[in-house]
C-alpha cells in the first residue's frame, strides 16, 4: 500500500466541496480524518458515497463533529499535518437570525483554529470562502481581486438567507485571517466562484442546479446572470491542494478559471445539448445588472493552471445529474 502524506482534516465531509476534496485528498496520497454529523433528524446517515471512495477503506475515517460544540472537531484534527475547514451551514430558508448563524461560524472556526494551534502538528490551515464575501457590494470596482471585501452592511439588506449566509461567510474568513496573523498561523483562504461540474455527494449541490437553470426551468436564477464566472469542481479541490502543499502561500486567493456571457451561454448550451428542453432566453436576464472580472492572478502565480473548461463542467455535471436522477 502506498504510504500515506500524513493525516489531514476536511470539515463538512458530507458537502458538496469537501466531498470531492476528500476524494481528491485520498487520490493524492492523504489520509483524511472527514467531520460530519452522523445523526441528521434523528436517523444515521448513509455515508456510502465516502467510504466507497476509492482508498477510503485504508486512509479515511469519519468521526462526528457538530458546529454546535467547537471542541468536538478536536479529536479529528489531533495528529494531522492540515486542516481543510470547509463546512458551513446553509440557511438559505431563513429560519435562524443573521446574528445568530454569523456568531456561530465565526465561533466555531476560532474553536477550530485554537485546537490547530494545540495540536503542535498542523502545519497550515485552508479555509474555504465564497465569492459571496468579496462581491456583495453596491458598487464593485472593475476588477475584483483579494482586496476587495464585502460590504456586510448592505449585504444585510438582502433577502434574509442570502443574508445570512454572504454576511456569515464574510464575517468567518476576516476572523480566520485575523486569528491566524494574530497567532502566528499559517493559514491561507481559497475563494471559489460558481463551482459547476461533478459530484460524489448524493444530493445536487446549488451551484449546479443553479448552472444547469435553462435545462431546470429556474427562471429566477437568470435575472444575475449578464456574465457568470464558474470554476470545475476538480479545479476547486485542486486549488485547495495545491496552496496547501505551497511553500510560500498566504491569505486569500480568488479561484475562477471561466467567465461566460449570458448570450454566447444560451448559444453553447442550445448547440451542445439539443435533447434538452430549454428555458427561452428571452427577457430572463436583466441588462442592468452590472459585472466585474474576477482575477485568479495571485493563484495563477503561485504555479497553480485550471485543467478545465466550460464543455467539461457541463458534461460532467449532466453526466453526474443523469446518473443520479435528477435529469
Amino acid at each position: 500500500m502506498e504510504e500515506s502524506k500524513g493525516i489531514v482534516c476536511v470539515t463538512g465531509g458530507t458537502g458538496f466541496v469537501a466531498s470531492w476534496l476528500i476524494k481528491s485528498l485520498l487520490q493524492h496520497g492523504y489520509s483524511v480524518n472527514a467531520t460530519v454529523r452522523t445523526q441528521l433528524s434523528g436517523e444515521k446517515r448513509d455515508l456510502s458515497f465516502l467510504t466507497s471512495l476509492p482508498n477510503a477503506r485504508e486512509r479515511l475515517h469519519i468521526i462526528n463533529a457538530d458546529f454546535e460544540n467547537p471542541d468536538s472537531f478536536r479529536a479529528a484534527i489531533e495528529g494531522c499535518v492540515g486542516v481543510f475547514h470547509v463546512a458551513h451551514p446553509i440557511n438559505f430558508q431563513g429560519q435562524e437570525s443573521v446574528e445568530s448563524i454569523t456568531q456561530k461560524c465565526v465561533e466555531a472556526t476560532l474553536g477550530i483554529l485554537r485546537a490547530c494551534l494545540d495540536s503542535k502538528t498542523v502545519k497550515r490551515v485552508v479555509y474555504t470562502s465564497s465569492l459571496s464575501a468579496v462581491a456583495t457590494r453596491e458598487k464593485l470596482p472593475q476588477v475584483l481581486d483579494e482586496d476587495v471585501w464585502t460590504d456586510v452592511d448592505f449585504a444585510a439588506k438582502l433577502e434574509l438567507g442570502f443574508a445570512s449566509y454572504t454576511v456569515s461567510k464574510t464575517a468567518t474568513e476576516r476572523a480566520a485571517l485575523e486569528f491566524a496573523e494574530k497567532h502566528g498561523m499559517e493559514l491561507v483562504t481559497v475563494v471559489p466562484c460558481w463551482i459547476h461540474g461533478p459530484f460524489v455527494c448524493p444530493v445536487l449541490p446549488g451551484s449546479v442546479w443553479s448552472s444547469l437553470a435553462l435545462f431546470l426551468g429556474n427562471e429566477k436564477q437568470f435575472k444575475y446572470n449578464k456574465i457568470t464566472p464558474m470554476v470545475h469542481t476538480d479545479d476547486v479541490a485542486r486549488a485547495h491542494i495545491h496552496l496547501f502543499e505551497h511553500p510560500g502561500a498566504k491569505g486569500r486567493y480568488l479561484c475562477s478559471s471561466v467567465e461566460v456571457k449570458y448570450e454566447y451561454l444560451c448559444e453553447f448550451l442550445g448547440r451542445r445539448y439539443p435533447q434538452f428542453q430549454m428555458l427561452s432566453p428571452e427577457s430572463l436576464c436583466d441588462p442592468e445588472i452590472p459585472f466585474t472580472t474576477i482575477s485568479s492572478k495571485k493563484l495563477l502565480e503561485t504555479g497553480f493552471s485550471y485543467k478545465y473548461g466550460l464543455e467539461e463542467m457541463y458534461d460532467e455535471a449532466i453526466a453526474c445529474c443523469k446518473t443520479k436522477g435528477f435529469l
